[in-house]
């Protein structure tokens, strides 16, 4: 991408300016002519895919529906892919809902190749949703470019409020937390969680994902995080322990390499 997201600065301080500008950059990028040929091109062909197996035979399509869904590696999973697309989400071992990561069922649900349901790549509008969300995906990767954290907590936000809505339970929504590499993260930051933790049982890890979050935030249900107030609580929390993080890093980093500068 032609364009590079501004970020003065991590932390706080470097959030709010992105918020005050996301419009206006996200305009710009959106504006690549690389982006804008595939995105097109995908608008201008999807109509004619009717199943799973005629969105795998076109790379381009299928490149711009994963990047969508921030699961752009598995291009090459094609089987894998086929088979989540197949099984669509209405029955309990469907692939999409065993593997605990909720991008599989909203990337299943987009296009409706299930037993059951309506075909979707005939919708324009659908169509139009899936586009818009595979720019904003790339924004985000382009922004984590410059910044990780702040990718993490413009992902974070986004899929917070699709969790939130998916009708699952609430620990099912925390195992999609915890499935789920960026999710993870600002959780584990935000909530004083080492990363060690994910060496212990799963059920562990819930239970301390949810008591953290109800000692921190007041609640244990993902679904709260909805809340303008709480999420942006959320967010400072995390970027503030991330920075602060990043501060212990470096101080070490120049401690150690003035110590070897002295021996």
């Amino acid at each position: 991408m032609s364009y590079q997201p501004i970020i003065p600065s991590n932390g706080i301080v470097g959030w709010n300016f992105l918020q005050a500008t996301y419009d206006k950059q996200f305009e710009t990028f959106t504006q690549d002519a690389v982006l804008q040929r595939e995105t097109d091109y995908f608008l201008e062909n999807i109509s004619n895919v009717s199943s799973a197996e005629d969105l795998m035979a076109d790379r381009r399509l299928l490149s711009v529906a994963l990047d969508a869904f921030g699961l752009g590696e598995d291009i090459y999973k094609k089987a894998y892919i086929e088979k989540i697309l197949t099984d669509g989400t209405a029955a309990d071992d469907a692939l999409a809902n065993v593997l605990g990561d909720d991008r599989y069922v909203q990337l299943s649900d987009a296009f409706g190749f299930g037993p059951g349901d309506t075909v979707k790549t005939g919708s324009a509008e659908d169509m139009e949703d899936l586009v818009f969300t595979n720019k904003v995906q790339a924004f985000e990767e382009a922004v984590g470019e410059q910044e990780e954290s702040m990718r993490v907590a413009l992902y974070g936000q986004r899929e917070i409020a699709n969790l939130a809505t998916d009708g699952t339970s609430i620990d099912t929504q925390w195992f999609n937390v915890m499935g789920q590499t960026a999710l993870r993260e600002m959780f584990e930051v935000a909530l004083g969680l080492p990363e060690s933790l994910g060496n212990i049982d799963l059920d562990q890890q819930l239970e301390a994902f949810k008591s953290r979050s109800e000692s921190i935030f007041g609640t244990d249900n993902i679904a709260d995080f909805t809340d303008e107030d709480l999420m942006d609580k959320l967010v400072n929390t995390y970027l503030a322990r991330e920075q602060l993080s990043s501060f212990d890093a470096s101080q070490s980093a120049g401690a150690t390499a003035l110590m070897l500068l002295q021996s």
